[in-house]
């Protein structure tokens, strides 16, 4: 949720430090703050808002000191204001912290920090955390290092932390649970981020943090690492890193999710590249290939994934049952656990995210591990949480996704998807080669639809926007697999333009949302050629009876449904099962052109964040 950055070295720690926060905002934008070090004094700033307006605010402070951390946040516990914002001192002044996560137990550490006298002055778990760490020093003599793994030890929750003490102001402590956090080595330098987006300028070189573990990070020193609940010495491992400063830049396009939809056809094309071997008739994918019997044999498959990559799993369901012959279900994440769910060991648990860090989703797993099933991951990013805790696992080559509202990530989940399910419906006898040779000829081709989606629907889909921005409601239809495109569709709407949008299975709208419809509704329908299309066109019919707006995506040459519809986008044709990852490109244009035709902030939009590290 919320974004750590921290640098100690030569270099003036200030500029690091709000240009990381800048490329860490995707994660919270509610306040931000910093804090330097020089010497024994401390220069702190903080406010409710963004970057910016720390930036604006940071003016009269000094800027030389060459230690400092900053924090922005996407609120938990108390309401986005300046005495909310991180970083946090403790009552004493001397020691200063920035904090992603939620401390559970923080009421109970409170009530008894308030009967040894300390005094809040926010409503944050934060603060809380703070002051239990100067009261375990002071008790207990105790250095910063031995203090911070004491307190982290009694403390219930998640978190990644970065530590000051104003009494040694050349260290800076760092700590993980269950929220990520990465360490830059640089020449005589360090620095510290939730990702490495905040330092890849500086060094291709950085550890990440294992949940329970904590860092002493020391000028002129080699990074101490060590397992907070018993001080067992950690020895680093040393990754080099493969983003690059160009994929976290804008790139001459207004807002990183217009950069993140024109960049579709790339990043399906690196999921593809090295796996779908088309002239070879073969996927090559080592996390199914090393582990083909877990799947082979599995008596049913459960994916696991919260928003975007849950509808993702929707349309995995219907891949894989149909190509595969091999029961699936699909759950929320955030439910799964909390309903004492029946798993297996010949159950194989796969988990969709995009970030590798989604709270829910790693509870789910953990809970999958313990109860023996197989799990296997599928996520955007190298190292992350889920990468390291799951069995198998394959990487989406999507690249950094900045904006806020998923699009490329989604289209990649849904190659990676493909392939899996073609692969598995191979090796189980469920494919002829006749059909299996089809799909994949057909995979490989999607790029290239993409692309001509990219060039041709733009403007059409923009005036579509012009015309229908103003609604206050908006219904989305698919049938087959695109049901599951509708809900996408629909949450895109929600999330960047704050309308509100409902997705159904095509043939429930008599069950109940057709009550809604007058010339007022907007309903976007999914008429594609493959799979329902006349069902469909009965759909469409009903709603016209009903005097409601039908904005439908259809393939080239449709003569039906266009003559009907209102507003109309077209697509290439597709096999069925692929049309999902075409069709999602026209309905994130049109969330992104209402968005900013209403003026909202496309990127940050309000109360979310790209991460979702807490329950």
């Amino acid at each position: 949720m919320c974004g750590i950055v921290g640098y100690i070295g030569s270099r003036q720690a200030y500029p690091i430090i709000i240009n990381g926060l800048k490329r860490l905002e995707y994660r919270g934008y509610d306040s931000a703050g910093l804090v330097l070090a020089k010497e024994d004094k401390f220069e702190l700033v903080k406010t409710k808002g963004k970057v910016s307006d720390l930036e604006d605010k940071s003016t009269d402070i000094d800027h030389t000191p060459t230690v400092g951390i900053g924090h922005t946040r996407w609120a938990t516990h108390g309401v986005p204001n300046d005495v909310n914002s991180h970083p946090h001192l403790s009552n004493n002044g001397r020691i200063v912290l920035v904090h992603n996560g939620i401390i559970e137990n923080y009421d109970t550490l409170k009530q008894l920090l308030v009967e040894k006298g300390f005094t809040f002055y926010s409503e944050t778990d934060t603060e809380v955390l703070v002051n239990f760490i100067q009261y375990l020093q002071d008790e207990n003599k105790l250095n910063l290092t031995d203090a911070v793994r004491l307190a982290l030890n009694q403390v219930i929750g998640a978190y990644a932390i970065a530590v000051l003490d104003k009494e040694n102001t050349d260290e800076i402590v760092v700590g993980r649970l269950g929220s990520p956090l990465a360490i830059g080595i640089g020449k005589n330098e360090y620095f510290i981020a939730s990702d490495a987006s905040p330092f890849i300028e500086f060094t291709k070189d950085a550890v990440y943090l294992d949940d329970g573990e904590m860092a002493t990070i020391t000028r002129g020193k080699e990074v101490d690492i060590r397992k907070i609940e018993n001080n067992s010495e950690v020895t680093p491992n040393i990754q080099e890193l493969q983003l690059n400063i160009e994929q976290i830049e804008k790139g001459g396009y207004e807002h990183f999710m217009l950069k993140e939809i024109h960049e579709q056809p790339r990043s399906i094309y690196d999921t593809l590249r090295g796996r779908l071997l088309v002239d070879e008739g073969i996927i090559k994918m080592a996390g199914i290939w090393d582990h083909q019997e877990k799947f082979l044999n599995a008596k049913r498959i459960i994916i696991v994934a919260c928003g975007t990559s849950y509808h993702a799993g929707l349309i995995a369901e219907y891949m894989i049952e149909d190509f595969a012959r091999i029961p699936v279900e699909v759950e929320y994440a955030s439910e799964f656990r909390y309903r004492n769910p029946i798993i297996k060991k010949n159950d194989v648990v796969i988990a969709i995210s995009q970030s590798g860090e989604t709270a829910d989703t790693l509870a789910a797993l953990k809970l999958a591990k313990e109860k023996g099933a197989f799990i296997f991951g599928i996520n955007n990013v190298v190292g992350s949480s889920i990468a390291r805790i799951t069995d198998a696992g394959a990487y989406t080559h999507a690249g950094p996704e900045i904006g806020v509202a998923s699009t490329k990530a989604f289209t990649a989940q849904l190659t990676v998807l493909a392939m899996i399910a073609i692969k598995l419906g191979k090796h189980k006898g469920e494919l002829s080669n006749e059909r299996f040779n089809l799909l994949i000829r057909e995979l490989e081709n999607i790029p290239n639809k993409v692309e001509q989606i990219l060039e041709n629907c733009e403007g059409v889909v923009e005036k579509i926007a012009e015309k229908y921005k103003d609604n206050k409601n908006v219904i989305y239809l698919g049938r087959g697999y695109n049901y599951p495109s509708a809900l996408e569709g629909a949450l895109k709407l929600k999330e960047i333009s704050y309308i509100h949008a409902e997705g159904y299975p095509a043939a429930e709208m008599k069950h109940g949302p057709i009550a809604l419809l007058d010339e007022n509704m907007p309903v976007i329908v999914i008429a594609t050629k493959k799979g329902y299309y006349e069902k469909v066109v009965s759909n469409i019919q009903e709603i016209k009876s009903r005097s409601a707006k039908v904005i439908a995506i259809v393939n080239e040459g449709d003569e039906q449904v266009v003559n009907m519809a209102d507003d109309y986008v077209v697509i290439p044709e597709t096999e069925e099962e692929f049309s999902p990852i075409l069709t999602a490109i026209p309905l994130q244009l049109l969330s992104y052109w209402v968005a900013v035709k209403l003026g909202k902030n496309v990127d940050q939009p309000r109360n979310l964040a790209k991460s979702v590290t807490v329950e």
